[in-house]
């Protein structure tokens, strides 16, 4: 027997309910144009998935400005600096203060994931959770369909904000998904970990041993990293070694840190970078994990996700309120060579943070070339300036999409 599925049509159909998608969500539906999002997993799953923690200066002005920031502001925790560990000292880099107030804001990503799910609600829209999609058709030149069990959503745009391993890219030609890929010599074992008292700030220990890092989180809970030598196992980490060398290499017992308590949601980052060449075909394009996945070093894979979806939410009100497509063909080589210019600072990051262990190296030689490193981040002048302005996320994503005055015009 056939079972004829609804179809719904829409303006823009987003596949993926993570930070990217439900912010382009937000701002296009308060500009009035249709939306329909789509999320494979469950609201609950959703709004419980620990990722991110820290949000750029430039993203909170942003949300701030679409109205997206209650919560953030209200219960997330400001933080301005930073400091590093190395050879028995401790710098701070006063991040904010070189950049005239530009600083982060704690506050973990399944907080503004269902904060952005209430704004859409609120603002008329009705994510479908726990409907994967199942089919993507994307003809080069006419309007793409989306399959998801028990209806059909047909639109003028797609957007696939479902990952990198989403169907919105396994549905684009090869080209479109040519991407360009490093693999870095090392990996970081992360791990949830109560604490005696509130992290003030950003820790990072460039050890001898490698890198251990440990970020604020919420209340008496840090996310805490160490490096770890490429494609290591869980296995070899049980809890005790884990906090054995969190202990040694950020040196806990006389550093004036939080005392490391109970460990949960330990795990593994590969830790590799790939950014795809492409992030348009036809009508449909690409965002967030699904356009560029970025080693996670000073919270930046979120943060750009959240810019693609500003850059593209001011694109389409564009060309529905003022028939101008120059924006929206722009998008793909305007957050190229945005991404590209955070993917190198989050490389230079890397390099300062993790320890070679090549043969013949003198880690010594080494850990003291980092600490000259560290030294002129910390001082005023433009080495610090420039590193603390990419590393806050200073300045402005894009200037607030303006709300039309009546409803837009589909093309």
């Amino acid at each position: 027997m056939t079972h004829t599925q609804r179809t719904i049509r829409t303006q823009v159909a987003i596949v993926g309910a993570g930070p990217a998608g439900l912010v382009l969500a937000c701002v296009l539906l308060r500009a009035g144009i249709s939306v329909e999002i789509v999320e494979r997993q469950s609201r609950e799953a959703v709004e419980r998935r620990a990722r991110a923690g820290l949000v750029e200066h430039r993203v909170v002005e942003y949300l701030r400005a679409h109205r997206l920031a209650d919560g953030l502001v209200a219960h997330g925790v400001q933080h301005g600096w930073c400091d590093f560990l190395s050879l028995g000292e401790r710098l701070r880099v006063d991040y904010a203060a070189h950049t005239g107030g530009a600083a982060h804001w704690v506050y973990p990503q399944q907080f503004l994931v269902r904060d952005l799910i209430t704004a859409l609600e609120e603002a008329g829209g009705r994510p479908h959770f726990a409907r994967p999609a199942t089919a993507v058709h994307a003809p080069a030149g006419g309007q793409p369909r989306l399959r998801c069990p028990g209806f059909v959503v047909e639109a003028d745009y797609l957007v696939g904000c479902d990952g990198h391993h989403g169907i919105t890219r396994d549905a684009l030609p090869a080209a479109v998904r040519d991407d360009v890929s490093h693999r870095y010599p090392y990996d970081w074992l992360t791990v949830l970990t109560e604490v005696d008292r509130p992290v003030e700030g950003v820790v990072y220990a460039v050890h001898e041993r490698g890198f251990a890092g440990m970020m604020p989180r919420t209340g008496r809970l840090a996310r805490c990293y160490l490096q770890v030598p490429a494609e290591d196992t869980l296995a070899r980490w049980p809890r005790e070694r884990v906090r054995e060398e969190l202990d040694t290499r950020l040196h806990t017992a006389h550093g004036g840190l939080p005392r490391i308590g109970r460990l949960t949601d330990t795990g593994i980052l590969r830790m590799r970078s790939t950014i795809s060449q492409r992030l348009r075909h036809g009508r449909v394009f690409l965002a967030g994990d699904a356009a560029h996945l970025l080693a996670p070093a000073g919270a930046k894979g979120m943060n750009a996700a959240v810019a693609d979806a500003a850059d593209l939410a001011e694109a389409l009100v564009r060309h529905y309120r003022d028939r101008d497509d120059t924006a929206l063909d722009a998008y793909s080589a305007r957050r190229l060579e945005e991404v590209w210019r955070v993917q190198a600072f989050a490389d230079r990051l890397l390099t300062l943070l993790n320890t070679s262990t090549a043969d013949g190296h003198d880690a010594r030689f080494a850990l003291r070339l980092k600490l000259e490193h560290i030294r002129r981040l910390a001082e005023t002048g433009p080495f610090g300036t420039d590193f603390a302005r990419q590393y806050a996320g200073a300045g402005a994503l894009l200037p607030p999409a303006p709300t039309p005055a009546t409803g837009p015009e589909t093309p």
